[in-house]
């Protein structure tokens, strides 16, 4: 046996993988409402079942204060491996932009190939069960795994993990490993496979500036009284230069500039930012005018208005001078910037700038440190040539603009180190009406899962020059 035996029970078995994952995508388990908390017991049950169904029989839930986790455990060899997904979805408001109902899934034809349409395809039901898939085929055809693995599936990622960090803390000896892998990202350039090395940190944050104790008419008070939102314009307005960086005291402190091997590494990406920007109406690139746009997206800090709100907001209009207005703002964070000291700073201006008979009011939104990732470490060797293999294409290490708070905990409150690979695509339309996967990236992703379990536990995965099993689909 071989892994080209496990590679073929894949393919054999590709009708009743993605029949398996029917299953689960019709089982809408919406984390952030309380209407679907019992399905999202019901997608932990099924999860539970199916580990179970191909041999492992410790799989079980754990409770939370919130929805449950499971957990599952196979005992063998080093390397440990962790397998980190979530199963809980968003919302699928506005459901009446959805071709079909949400969670009934089904296989559609399109341009670029046949494509599985439902809520969580993507993110991250389709994700999370190519890995599952992989280890199903291997013990299929092994008996067993290659190493120790244990499983970590999550049921709150999408409504901010409120149970993630006590749970992280009283199961720490179940979740201590060597790496931590995680299935939540994406390719590059819709063909290319990747690994995601570096992920930027997140910080929200809510303005309200209040002026006078009751709206006023604007005939009557406008002029002497002080507009709340002329105030908080003049803030929201001062947070950029004429350059685009952001001008808050001491932001730039703990930003590094990214090493020029892989800036270098980053300009032979063929990353077509013209097109980038076409697809969402835009030509022209924002922020930081020395920076290149796949620098601004992977290592550079950002500052967002993500929505303003103020006066009368109806139909029709109303001459009102309001008592308050109000901004959110989100920071994508890199490098060792801190959220706390970032928040403290912002504060501190804009107390600063307030005018007489104004005071400000904050709500934060939640943060989370950036994270790095040692890719020096021989695993990612050894998972770029197994991605490169199975996909015919060179695999790249990236990095991610958005934010996988588990990444971080993973590496830093359980000592794990996080590998994130993903078969997702730009166009998957995650969070979105009609997300979508690709059915050639749910099958190459377990396919490229097996590779990767042989590549990181057996001799002959790890010598760049053995025989691999090439296939184009």
């Amino acid at each position: 046996m071989s892994l080209d035996d496990v590679l073929e029970t894949i393919d054999h078995d590709i009708e009743d993988a993605v029949a398996r994952l029917f299953q689960l995508l019709r089982i809408p388990s919406i984390s952030t409402d309380p209407t679907f908390k019992a399905d999202c017991k019901r997608a932990a049950d099924w999860l539970v079942d199916d580990l179970r169904s191909f041999g492992i029989a410790n799989a079980r839930t754990v409770s939370t204060a919130g929805h449950p986790m499971v957990l599952g455990h196979v005992d063998g060899p080093s390397p440990h491996l962790l397998f980190y997904g979530h199963y809980d979805v968003q919302p699928v408001d506005p459901v009446e932009l959805w071709t079909q109902d949400p969670f009934n899934p089904c296989i559609e034809s399109t341009i670029s190939g046949k494509v599985i349409r439902a809520r969580g395809a993507s993110d991250d039901k389709g994700q999370l069960m190519t890995f599952v898939e992989a280890c199903r085929a291997w013990m299929k055809v092994y008996g067993t795994l290659p190493c120790k693995v244990t499983f970590f599936l999550e049921g709150e990622e999408e409504s901010g993990s409120p149970s993630l960090l006590p749970f992280l803390a009283e199961h720490k000896d179940d979740l201590t490993s060597d790496l931590a892998l995680i299935c939540d990202t994406g390719l590059f350039n819709s063909r290319v496979p990747a690994i995601t090395t570096m992920l930027r940190g997140l910080l929200g944050e809510e303005i309200i500036i209040h002026g006078p104790n009751k709206d006023l008419h604007s005939g009557a008070y406008g002029g002497p009284a002080i507009n709340p939102i002329r105030v908080l314009s003049r803030i929201l307005a001062a947070l950029h230069d004429t350059n685009g960086r952001i001008t808050i005291p001491g932001f730039y402190d703990n930003v590094p500039d990214i090493p020029e091997q892989l800036r270098t590494e980053w300009d032979t990406l063929e990353f077509d930012a013209p097109q980038f920007l076409r697809e969402v109406g835009l030509s022209h690139p924002a922020g930081e005018h020395d920076r290149t746009p796949l620098e601004m997206l992977w290592s550079r800090p950002t500052c967002e208005i993500n929505g303003i709100s103020g006066g009368y907001e109806g139909d029709g209009f109303k001459t009102v001078l309001p008592s308050k207005a109000s901004a959110k703002l989100s920071f994508r964070l890199v490098g060792n910037q801190d959220p706390i000291i970032i928040r403290k700073q912002l504060r501190t201006m804009i107390q600063n700038m307030l005018p007489p008979d104004c005071t400000v009011e904050f709500i934060e939104h939640g943060n989370g440190m950036a994270s790095n990732f040692d890719t020096a470490h021989p695993a990612f060797d050894a998972a770029r040539r197994a991605l490169s293999d199975e996909w015919n294409e060179t695999a790249v290490s990236i990095g991610c603009g958005g934010s996988i708070p588990i990444a971080g905990y993973l590496q830093d409150r359980i000592g794990s180190l996080p590998m994130l690979i993903g078969f997702g695509k730009d166009d998957d339309q995650i969070h979105s009406p009609n997300e979508k996967y690709d059915l050639r990236c749910f099958r190459k992703g377990m396919r490229s899962w097996a590779r990767i379990l042989d590549a990181l536990t057996s001799p002959e995965g790890r010598d760049p020059n053995c025989a691999t099993h090439r296939e184009s689909v």
